[in-house]
């Protein structure tokens, strides 16, 4: 599709009018008028308002004329699992994995190794195949090659450390010490949970980066601990296989 389509799709999509939408772009309706005909195209900063108004990466305005990868873990990147700006903008550089609302997760090119690799591994690619084409392309993306230049000095490692110390303090009945927090995308782990009243009920936005594990409970092997959290909460919750029968344990404000 062209930029025109594109445009015409999205705003209609969104039940908005031409007037409405130029208004929150700073354009006049003749404006949207002339790039939904194709006469012109928007410039570079109307652009990056329209990505964050429709909740779509600049690439998807221009009709995806590249394949986009995450520049911290090559992950290929769709609109769905782009990392979102402290402003609430997309980043098209970064999937939601590696870069939360203006945060870089990963300090440690080996940790991000080992959990790609985890991701990675199937009946046609193996654990060797998989860790050596990682080695290969990490250092060669954006932010590994400017980590100096762009990471925060541990800061946020820190904040994890601190956030693991404060999990095991609570000293949960069966479950393991845990070591390690990793990004996690809410639409992936957003369990669903019955309440009392037979009702059930969700905690966490789809659309939200958390930090969390799984851990294999201690006395019952086929029982898991799911561990979420971020600077507002810390949740528990114990599931069987594939996320099944979930019960709540803990949920504590920060």
């Amino acid at each position: 599709m062209e930029t025109k389509d594109i445009l015409y799709e999205l705003r209609t999509k969104h039940n908005m009018t031409q007037d409405e939408l130029a208004e929150k772009v700073f354009v006049t309706r003749q404006a949207i008028s002339r790039w939904e005909k194709g006469v012109t195209v928007p410039n570079s900063e109307t652009l990056k308002l329209l990505s964050k108004i429709f909740n779509v990466s600049i690439n998807t305005l221009l009709g995806s004329p590249h394949q986009m990868i995450c520049q911290c873990c090559g992950m290929p990147l769709e609109d769905s699992i782009i990392g979102h700006n402290a402003d609430g903008s997309l980043n098209d550089d970064y999937c939601k994995w590696c870069y939360a609302d203006g945060t870089y997760t990963y300090n440690n090119m080996d940790d991000l190794l080992e959990v790609c690799v985890k991701n990675m591994v199937n009946d046609n690619f193996t654990e060797e195949q998989a860790r050596s084409y990682m080695k290969d392309i990490l250092p060669k993306l954006d932010y590994w090659k400017r980590y100096e230049e762009l990471s925060d000095n541990g800061e946020f490692e820190k904040f994890k450390h601190q956030l693991i110390d404060e999990i095991n303090s609570l000293h949960i009945d069966g479950m393991p010490k845990l070591e390690k927090l990793n990004a996690l995308v809410g639409q992936y782990v957003n369990l669903e949970y019955r309440l009392p009243s037979g009702a059930y009920v969700k905690f966490l936005n789809d659309q939200t980066t958390y930090l969390g594990n799984q851990l294999e409970c201690e006395f019952d092997k086929g029982t898991c601990f799911g561990v979420l959290a971020n600077m507002d909460f810390i949740m528990i919750c114990t599931y069987e296989c594939d996320g099944k029968n979930p019960e709540l344990i803990l949920y504590k404000k920060r």
